[in-house]
């Protein structure tokens, strides 16, 4: 976040009975985070505190809210070097985002006590961040404020991405997919971003490549390549895509990052390009890339919920990722979601999904591999490129249910959901209205 206080004590509170809160870890211009514990696996996780807007009766929240924004965004993603998000809860006067706890605090302060990164450490965090950014891009989620302060580091060291309050979504019904709201921090922003009105909008996409250009060269040279003695003199290099590689910097990075600084956002390097650049490339076989750009979801717990077994009705709306109080602060995000209940077999509704997908030439594959007695498990259709078509999770419930969820992508997941995958499921005991679900369980779960 912009603004750090680190260590501060909160007020010894705990918060729907589950959530023991803890010091101050940082704050920003809309919201507060606290370092916490879960009572009942005694995990730590991350709050964010956001204050509760009021509004008029019949006004609901807006998009523009950063809150909104990060939960439209973090509720699409599940990588591991993206933040988590777990649960939304909230009071009549605030909002509570429930985060991993990156333990090893912002990448800014590393560099700020340590100075710049060896080259190879460098290029091992711009790996994992690439990783990220393009799972994103992927997802229809553009960040639009990567720099160092929304990069956390794990206990091992590795990167986390945080801090979503500006990015944008796109929806499979959007049309030119350009976006036009100025947004970022001087110092990281692209310059078709800083042009505003004088151009017909930008490609949230490319300016994120930009971003992430300034991020590798602060990493290998300890200072930004953009500076000024005031926002005009900083803009005009900008623009200009103007800075000086540091002489220890070798060749083949200088080129890179020459590339990723490209004020062109047309001839600027795609992800792609990135993945054959040379520099980024350097000890990676093409198997060793493909994996880089995985998920690995199997590798990341994401609820706090300890106990094997079918979960009951208190346990989803506890610990469920698709069955938290996000969907009443969400505005229009419904169409993107569809769930219903069910007596089929799990493995059942998983191969149906399965052998749908593949026939229609999408890539289907296992978020996690599905324990004996395990309570969730979690299919993905993508596209040839990676974009995600529709997740599939299933809850056990208690008494032999479930409760199956369709999380809708873009590249065509509506028709393909309507048309080939929601006929060949098992008929639902009983449709659930999305506005409903977010609310109240199916009233035979």
């Amino acid at each position: 976040m912009a603004e750090s206080i680190v260590g501060e004590e909160a007020p010894s509170k705990v918060i729907f009975g589950n959530y023991e809160l803890g010091c101050l870890l940082g704050r920003g211009s809309s919201a507060k985070v606290y370092h916490a514990r879960h009572l009942p696996s005694g995990n730590s996780v991350a709050i964010k505190v956001f204050p509760n807007p009021r509004r008029p009766a019949g006004h609901p929240a807006s998009a523009s809210d950063s809150f909104i924004r990060e939960i439209s965004a973090l509720r699409r993603l599940r990588h591991r070097h993206i933040v988590r998000l777990h649960e939304v809860l909230a009071s009549r006067s605030k909002v509570y985002l429930v985060l991993d706890h990156a333990k090893g605090g912002e990448l800014l302060s590393r560099i700020d006590d340590h100075g710049r990164l060896s080259e190879d450490l460098a290029r091992r965090l711009f790996h994992q961040l690439i990783s990220a950014v393009a799972y994103s891009h992927s997802r229809g989620v553009f960040h639009r404020d990567l720099k160092l302060e929304n990069l956390l580091l794990d206990e091992a060291g590795d990167l986390k991405v945080a801090d979503f309050g500006f990015a944008a979504l796109r929806r499979s019904s959007d049309g030119d997919h350009l976006l036009r709201t100025q947004c970022g921090t001087p110092t990281y922003v692209s310059p078709e971003i800083l042009m505003g009105k004088r151009t017909n909008g930008y490609d949230g996409a490319k300016a994120d490549i930009w971003s992430c250009g300034v991020i590798l060269f602060v990493l290998v040279a300890g200072y930004l390549p953009f500076n000024g003695s005031n926002l005009m003199s900083l803009y005009r290099k900008i623009y200009r895509g103007h800075h000086r590689c540091p002489r220890w910097a070798p060749p083949d990075l200088c080129r890179f990052i020459a590339r990723l600084l490209d004020p062109d956002p047309a001839t600027r390097v795609s992800i792609d390009g990135i993945l054959l650049d040379p520099w980024f490339a350097q000890g990676l076989d093409a198997t060793q890339r493909a994996a880089l750009m995985r998920p690995f979801f199997d590798e990341q717990k994401p609820r706090h919920h300890a106990g094997a077994g079918p979960l009951n009705a208190f346990d989803l709306i506890a610990f469920s990722y698709g069955l938290d109080l996000s969907g009443f602060f969400v505005e229009g995000e419904t169409s993107d979601r569809e769930r219903f209940t069910t007596f089929e077999p799990v493995d059942r509704v998983l191969d149906r999904v399965e052998r749908v997908g593949k026939g229609e030439g999408f890539v289907v594959r296992k978020e996690e591999e599905e324990e004996e007695k395990g309570a969730v498990v979690s299919t993905v259709v993508e596209g040839q490129n990676g974009e995600l078509i529709v997740r599939v999770e299933v809850y056990r419930l208690a008494g032999g249910a479930a409760v199956v969820e369709l999380e809708k992508g873009g590249g065509g997941a509506g028709t393909f959901c309507s048309e080939k995958l929601r006929p060949a499921l098992c008929q639902p005991l009983a449709a659930v209205d999305d506005r409903r679900s977010d609310r109240e369980l199916p009233h035979h779960a």
